[in-house]
């Protein structure tokens, strides 16, 4: 008989079995990230366009040579002047630059406000306020009765007004419709010692504020771009009970999430070594990290954009085109400080430990921000064109916070998410087209949240229905499953983004103790600041500036050339030459940053997968098994109280579980059903008489029990209602909010139909 191996032996060759299933898996992952980057990077010959562009041009100077004489002459004096032109805008710029560092960098709103809570003020300050935007002319008048909205802008860099510098805006959709606008800025410098938990606290005596200045109003509605969207999540984890509705735009919630080949930002800090960089950063500039850094890395997200295409279309359009450049850049160029403690937990929280959608973030007290503590509906703005937060960093936290769809039924929880297929990360705030269509019916569909059952949904907004002043989007929300949220985020479970967060905390307790205090103790105010004026960020906009003498001559040359502006014309084929230039230099851009990208995250999944394959993780895996185990013990709680509440209740009860079934029967809600659902729980007895929180409870209440006891729901509606001339009435608004029966669907109507036979009622009820 073979010898049975000993205890140790056994041990070691599970270890080892372990160990190598993990180093394949780490090579399989390594070789599927190479073959995309290699997939999109073999370049087609020629590529997709190319001939046909090439035969549009050659056609174009299919032409005399006289009359190409002609055109050449007529482009180089219109290339001239656009050139000096374009010089000018840039001088402009530069100016505005100047200015605007010196007025401290205000709020770039195009709406007037008053500052009603100042947060510098409090007992522990915050470089944050609360101002209140003031109509415009031409504006209606807002109504305090109507749910307040608060926009809260991203701190990530840039300063504040992104969400409201130009009319067309989320301030304008608001304002439009008569609700009360607030708005969150914040200031260039922080308040010494400040961090993110002091500023959560500020925002929630904003929101205590708002309570009491609009006591007969419903909860308020608050709106996160990007770094304040995961602002505005810990707020409602915080203070819960003071937000009516959290509403996330491009907010990346779970950074690790994503596609491989995709979305490099989220490698950077492993191959830094963590997120001791940020550190000294804030080290050397005394005790304050420069906002400047993060807008250098954006831009070098889409450096064919960035660093010449938004150049070349001023100076290819400068005519037109100068304004909305110059406004642009006002806040563009804005740059912002934060202290070191809060660059710190971003990076420690967000970036590199992905905590917040495992509730490992200290609340303080021995409590942590866990989203499961959210009770307010969520919606989820996202775009596949989005490069800075892409659609998995947007969306992942649903999948990673809850187990099912079920489970968020059971919590009572209202999650929309809302999806754009080419937008990019700006485009969500600042667009006029995405303001005027997505955020309008974002805007339609909060005024009606409370009719919405609890429930995952996709927010599908498709083509016009009605004519003229009546016209008006087709919008439903269909039902989704998490798993859907899986498939739409990517990869968010590979074992090198746990090295990556083990391998920081190690470097950063290096930092902090070999390295930190020598620079703390060299670092001086006047070095932090002239090492800030220093930046090429800012060195740039100086440059073009009027503080260049060399940029003297520039004005007065541009005005001669305004005065004798001659436009080629626009069949001119040096212009169409032009664009074929400069889209060639910006594919080349684009070439060299997939190379870039395509090595960073090869590089990455090389030596942090292998690190995770020896064993080398973080305790995530422990942080999913709580947060797993939590989520195990949470329906039979619900399951219990379900069962003994099934039976209770009355009409009320009654008709919002009958619309509830109905609903999930049919798998979503068009627009015109939720503005009929909420128009019968909102102005018909025995709404009408209820609070806007006691309808939601009921709603929540009924929802569960649907979701947990659909048999036994649909069984006791006759227990509720006990009198035949309730049934007919509680039946007939059910019939008027769910519409003609062709237009319900199959399961629909079949609900409906087996509605009618447990009432004990014919198929046609007349309104009582």
């Amino acid at each position: 008989m073979p010898a049975t191996p000993s205890f140790p032996a056994r041990e070691f060759a599970e270890k080892a079995s372990e160990t190598t299933t993990r180093v394949l898996d780490q090579v399989r992952t390594l070789a599927d990230v190479i073959g995309r980057h290699a997939a999109v990077q073999t370049p087609a010959f020629p590529p997709p366009g190319a001939a046909e562009a090439m035969r549009d041009l050659a056609a174009r100077f299919a032409r005399t040579p006289a009359a190409l004489a002609q055109d050449a002459q007529a482009y180089a004096a219109d290339a001239a002047q656009r050139l000096i032109l374009f010089w000018d805008v840039m001088r402009q710029a530069g100016n505005n630059f100047v200015e605007h560092e010196r007025a401290g960098c205000p709020p770039v709103l195009v709406f007037d406000y008053e500052t009603v809570v100042d947060g510098r003020k409090l007992a522990r300050p915050v470089n944050y306020a609360l101002v209140r935007i003031t109509p415009p002319e031409g504006f209606p008048a807002t109504d305090p009765k109507l749910r307040p909205f608060v926009i809260i802008d991203p701190r990530a860099g840039h300063g504040a007004g992104i969400g409201g510098f130009k009319s067309d805006s989320q301030v304008g959709v608001a304002l439009r419709r008569r609700h009360p606008v607030y708005f969150v800025i914040f200031y260039r410098e922080p308040e010494k010692g400040q961090t993110i938990l002091d500023v959560t606290a500020a925002e929630a005596t904003f929101l205590a504020h708002i309570a009491k200045v609009h006591p007969d109003a419903p909860k308020p509605v608050v709106i996160g771009n990007c770094q304040g969207g995961w602002a505005t999540m810990m707020l409602g984890a915080a203070a819960p009970e003071s937000v009516g509705a959290l509403v996330l735009n491009g907010a990346p919630l779970s950074y690790w999430a994503g596609e491989k080949g995709r979305n490099p930002m989220r490698y950077l800090g492993g191959l830094a070594g963590g997120g001791w960089p940020a550190s000294l950063m804030a080290d050397l500039g005394n005790g304050k990290f420069d906002g400047a850094s993060l807008v250098a890395n954006f831009e070098s997200l889409s450096p064919g954009n960035t660093w010449f295409k938004k150049y070349f279309d001023l100076y290819s359009k400068v005519d037109s085109e100068a304004d909305r450049f110059l406004e642009f850049e006002r806040w563009w160029g804005g740059y912002f400080l934060m202290t070191s403690d809060e660059i710190r937990w971003i990076v420690d929280n967000l970036f590199i430990g992905n905590r917040f959608s495992s509730g490992q973030i200290a609340q303080g007290g021995g409590e942590t921000f866990n989203m499961r503590e959210v009770k307010a509906p969520v919606i989820v703005f996202a775009s596949s064109g989005d490069n800075i937060t892409p659609v998995g960093q947007a969306l992942r936290w649903i999948a990673d916070v809850y187990r099912d769809e079920q489970e968020i039924k059971s919590l009572g929880q209202t999650i929309v998410y809302l999806l754009h297929d080419q937008i990019g990360h700006l485009g969500i705030f600042v667009s006029g087209a995405v303001a005027k269509k997505e955020h309008s019916e974002i805007a339609t569909t909060l005024e009606m949240i409370e009719a919405v059952a609890p429930g995952l949904y996709e927010m599908k907004i498709t083509g016009h229905e009605g004519t003229g002043a009546n016209e008006e989007w087709q919008v439903e929300l269909v039902e989704r499953k998490i798993a859907d949220i899986r498939t739409l985020s990517g990869d968010a479970s590979n074992e090198a983004f746990p090295a990556v967060a083990k391998i920081s905390e190690m470097n950063q307790h290096l930092y902090d103790v070999l390295v930190s205090p020598i620079v703390r103790q060299s670092a001086t105010e006047a070095g932090a600041e002239a090492r800030r004026q220093a930046s090429p960020m800012r060195m740039r906009r100086y440059m073009f500036s009027d503080m260049n003498p060399f940029m003297m001559p520039i004005r007065a040359m541009a005005g001669m050339a305004r005065q004798n502006r001659k436009p080629a014309a626009q069949d001119n084929p040096f212009l169409a030459l032009e664009k074929a230039w400069a889209d060639t230099v910006e594919r080349s851009i684009d070439a060299w940053r997939d190379m870039r990208d395509a090595s960073i995250e090869t590089a990455f999944h090389a030596i942090y997968g292998g690190l995770a394959a020896v064993g080398v993780t973080g305790d995530d895996t422990a942080a999913e098994a709580e947060a797993a185990r939590r989520s195990v013990q949470v329906e039979p709680a619900h399951l219990s109280e379900a069962r003994a509440k099934v039976a209770e209740g009355g009409y009320a009860e009654a008709v919002i579980r009958m619309m509830i079934l109905l609903a999930d029967a049919r798998g979503g809600v068009r627009r015109s059903r939720l503005a009929r659902s909420n128009a019968l729980l909102t102005t018909e007895p025995p709404f009408v008489g209820m609070s806007p929180a006691a309808r939601q409870a009921i709603i929540r209440e009924q929802t569960v029990i649907v979701t947990l006891m659909r048999d036994e729901a649909l069984d006791t509606l006759t227990t509720l209602l006990p009198e035949a001339a309730e049934r007919r009435k509680a039946l007939a608004a059910v019939e008027h909010v769910a519409g003609p029966d062709e237009e319900l669907g199959d399961k629909a109507r079949e609900m409906l139909v087996r509605m009618r036979k447990t009432l004990g009622l014919g198929p046609k009820v007349a309104a009582a």
